[in-house]
């Protein structure tokens, strides 16, 4: 029987329910392919750690990785995740705008 849909997105949004993976992610949309050293500098945790966010990463299709020479260079598998993450900064950016214009209106409401 094939998973339903909803299932489905429930699984992929969970693949990218980890701070490094998204940390990933946000790396590869803004400066492109990156090589997994690079990565390992821009990202605080152990190569371990790191290794095996990716590998939940290249598992799940969410990114790609090739070889160039010694070194494995990791890139988003489609532009489409470039366009997810600038949609959830946006998201999250309304979000917090709302909060804080909510956060005003208390602060006004305690003091006048």
């Amino acid at each position: 029987m094939p998973v339903p849909l909803y299932q489905a997105k429930a699984d992929f949004f969970r693949t990218l329910g980890h701070p490094a993976r998204i940390r990933v992610l946000e790396l590869l949309q803004e400066e492109g392919p990156l090589p997994v050293r690079d990565l390992l500098t821009r990202i605080d945790i152990e190569a371990s750690s790191l290794s095996q966010q990716l590998a939940v990463l290249r598992r799940a299709g969410v990114v790609i990785a090739s070889r160039e020479g010694s070194t494995v260079v990791y890139a988003l598998a489609t532009p489409e995740l470039a366009e997810l993450m600038g949609a959830a900064r946006r998201i999250l950016t309304e979000m917090l705008a709302d909060q804080g214009e909510l956060l005003a209106e208390l602060r006004a409401e305690a003091t006048g």
